[in-house]
């Protein structure tokens, strides 16, 4: 029960009587002489309408002169009629018990509810005084008997409190000590630390935002548990407090990098402050708080970066590994989640770059490289592109693509030129395809290796099962040629020609392709969304998604930055097909692609011998004499065409290009979607409690084996609409805890999801972001 429901049935109560010997009363008179409770009347009117307010005329809120409230109480005034088997509740601000007794000097205003105190009842104590706020909060005869505190300080602050006072559960404050700092933080609205953020983030808005009450209680409070006072030292005095992070100030400056984008003015205050002077030696821990010390760190990584174009292969790549041990932990730093430490953030996916090329791919044979790159190689692609995507400044861009060209380059080129220098003729062990049953193709154009790894990893920790199996593309590695040859046609096909057609080396056009599929038996549905309809259910369909070649050749390196969304609109789409009723999906692709900032090596392949060109390769004049290496087309063994050497370009600047001969233009994975087993399903995990603090969420769990995370999404099976800070995992007790970053969420509809260690879905429960709807 809420105090408020107390107090109401206090008042009512107050009228109870023995009808045996006693006639009921005319009225329940209130006195209140100091005025105490006079702020939370309106409130109180709300569920009772007999209460009446002694007052300046205005009927509209039920408040009068003592002669109208004769009125009403006599029926006199129709439109102010009160509640039937109702007995009206007078209330008498400014005015005492005594007030009423002393008959001859009452004032005349008060003279005609005088005699009521004997038709009537007075709610008062057992000892005839006056109900004030702490002697009802205290008496345990006819109060709520709680400890509280009797000196000024609380009284006051229980005074500007009332009104949210009203609202607590008797249950919850049964035991504790209340004091004035219990009440100050009550009016501040029971979170002190995100009060004091708010304001350190907004300033004179905040104080204008609150009450004159509110704003003296949250002064209060500062003082109390932060030995600080908003009102006399000013933003900047609180800002620097924040960044240095002693004493009390350790709590606020957790609950700050637990949620930083709450308070985006915040950086800007803390920069307005002079820091500590760190020495050479300084490191995240003592000096992290300050966005001043990152910066210069920052700084001083990008210098070094861009230095290492100067140095040998082997020299750079120490480098870059002690770079990683001198900026790793800045990535921990609430700079690095703002935004703010790009550098130190690409250091993680350099450092992988780094270690992984130390390993050659340049020796063996054709197996020995393909073994090579799909056991690791591959990552070295990988990390280039992650190492690109927290960059935004050009300054930045130069830093770490310089960084990328002094390793990653003659990493690359060396074992293009290797597997140049060994290729065998015809091989290319393309997926197996299939001419009958159930079977759903999902053709992505550019779906490179670690692209597809990358997609396969978003699929296994949506639960779905993953198998991947790797086959060389079609050469050349261009659309024309690498589509047809894994669309799940003949390559006897009536509709396949005989020779390339123009410069994209195409065995069919788009339109005898699309009649060749269906020549097969596969329907094609207009749109990839409607491929989930019952209609296409039971049918073998092929799909396509083009959007990862085109996204490459526009931008260039931006589409590192843009990957991980194409990445999951293809898994959005395996997904509503999976949830369709599809048994499987077999994702494939036509080739993948060279990408390097600031342009691939330009080599010179004279136009004049030249029939059709790309930017990785071209088909030579009849006649023409040239020292380019030549390759068998796919289609057509006696057709030819030159591949540009290493992982060269013939077009100068180009960043993104295929059609060539390299690892990452032709070793392709085919990756195949199907739902596991419940053999597979994690163990069994129940939820046993959910409890919402604010927009804090702590679930309690029974029956770990393994690691768990906790994780508050929109939708259970979409990792990208998760709404928290950050996934926490389970402690040894069962519990965790997490923070929804958005306050504007409140009362949504999510769902609390556990996530094994693979990422993949343990366990799932509705929730309600807050624990309740907003009103």
């Amino acid at each position: 029960m809420r105090i408020i429901e107390h107090l109401y049935n206090a008042l009512r109560n107050a009228a109870v009587h023995n009808k045996e010997v006693q006639i009921a009363p005319v009225c329940i008179l209130w006195p209140d002489h100091d005025r105490q409770w006079e702020a939370v009347i309106p409130v109180l009117q709300t569920e009772l309408p007999e209460l009446l307010v002694l007052g300046n005329y205005d009927p509209d809120n039920r408040t009068g002169p003592a002669i109208w409230l004769r009125c009403i109480m006599a029926g006199k005034i129709a439109e102010m009629g009160l509640p039937s088997n109702s007995i009206p509740i007078i209330y008498l601000p400014g005015v005492s018990r005594q007030d009423l007794r002393a008959v001859e000097s009452c004032p005349d205003h008060l003279k005609p509810l005088v005699e009521l105190q004997f038709r009537g009842i007075i709610w008062s104590q057992v000892n005839a005084k006056d109900w004030t706020i702490l002697a009802y909060l205290k008496s345990d005869q006819g109060g709520l008997g709680f400890d509280v505190a009797q000196d000024n300080a609380t009284k006051n602050a229980m005074q500007s409190a009332l009104s949210r006072l009203l609202d607590e559960e008797i249950d919850s404050l049964k035991g504790k000590h209340l004091d004035k700092n219990y009440f100050n933080t009550l009016l501040t609205g029971g979170d002190p630390v995100r009060d004091l953020l708010f304001w350190l983030d907004q300033g004179d808005t905040f104080r204008l935002s609150r009450s004159e009450n509110e704003w003296n209680a949250f002064v209060e409070v500062c003082k109390s548990h932060f030995a600080f006072n908003p009102a006399t030292e000013g933003v900047l005095c609180g800002a620097a407090k924040l960044a240095s992070g002693e004493g009390s100030w350790k709590t606020v400056w957790e609950r700050f990098c637990e949620a930083p984008k709450r308070y985006p003015n915040l950086p800007v205050q803390i920069r307005k402050c002079k820091p500590p002077v760190f020495d050479l030696f300084a490191d995240a821990a003592s000096a992290g708080s300050w966005p001043q010390w990152n910066e210069r760190q920052e700084e001083a990584l990008r210098q070094t970066l861009v230095s290492l174009g100067n140095l040998p292969v082997h020299k750079a790549r120490t480098k870059i590994l002690e770079l990683e041990q001198q900026h790793g932990a800045r990535r921990n730093l609430v700079w690095s989640e703002l935004g703010e430490a790009p550098l130190a953030r690409a250091m993680e996916h350099l450092a992988v770059m780094a270690y992984v090329t130390t390993t050659s791919l340049a020796a063996g044979t054709v197996d020995d490289l393909a073994d090579g790159y799909c056991s690791s190689g591959w990552k070295v692609d990988d990390a280039v592109l992650h190492a690109l995507m927290p960059v935004e400044m050009d300054v930045d861009y130069e830093a770490v693509a310089t960084a990328i060209r002094s390793i990653y380059l003659p990493w690359a080129e060396e074992s293009a030129r290797h597997l140049q220098k060994i290729w065998v003729s015809g091989k290319h062990d393309l997926p197996e395809k299939k001419t009958a049953g159930n079977e759903c193709v999902l053709f992505v154009d550019g779906l490179r290796f670690d692209c597809a790894k990358r997609l396969a990893g978003m699929l296994e920790k949506q639960g779905f099962r993953v198998e991947e199996k790797a086959y060389w593309a079609a050469l050349p590695s261009l659309t024309g040629t690498g589509k047809p040859a894994v669309a799940p046609i003949s390559k006897t096909s009536d509709r396949i020609k005989e020779e390339p057609e123009g410069n994209n080396f195409e065995i069919v056009s788009t339109y005898q392709l699309r009649k060749a599929v269906e020549d097969a038996g596969y329907a094609i549905p207009e749109k990839n969304s409607a491929a989930s309809s019952d209609s296409f259910v039971n049918n073998s369909i092929w799909l396509e998604f083009g959007n990862i070649d085109y996204e490459g050749h526009g931008k260039g390196w931006m589409l590192a930055k843009n990957i991980d969304g194409l990445l999951a609109e293809i898994a959005g789409i395996i997904t509503s097909l999976m949830a369709a009723g599809r048994e499987s999906i077999r994702v494939v692709t036509d080739h993948g692609w060279l990408l390097l900032p600031k342009g691939l090596p330009k080599i010179d392949l004279p136009i004049v011998l030249v029939e059709n060109k790309w930017g990785r390769c071209a088909t030579l004049k009849i006649g023409a004499s040239s020292d380019e290496r030549l390759y068998p087309w796919y289609w057509n063994p006696n057709q030819y065409f030159a591949l540009a050497e290493g992982i060269s370009c013939y077009k100068k600047g180009e960043e993104f290009a295929h059609g060539g001969l390299s690892l990452q233009e032709c070793m392709n994975l085919q990756v195949t979607i199907s739902q596991k087993d419940c053999e597979e399903l994690s163990g069994s995990v129940e939820i046993t409690d959910i409890v919402w603090k604010g927009f804090r969420c702590t679930a309690a769990v029974d029956g770990i084996t393994t690691a768990l995370f906790l994780d508050i999404r929109t939708q259970a099976g979409n990792p990208s609409s998760s709404v928290v800070v950050g996934i926490k995992p389970f402690n040894d007790n069962g519990t965790a805890s997490v923070i929804v970053e958005s306050e504007e969420l409140g009362g949504h509809d999510a769902v609390l999801v556990l996530l094994d260690e693979t990422g993949s879905l343990a366990a799932q429960i509705s929730t309600i972001i807050g624990g309740k709807k907003s009103d």
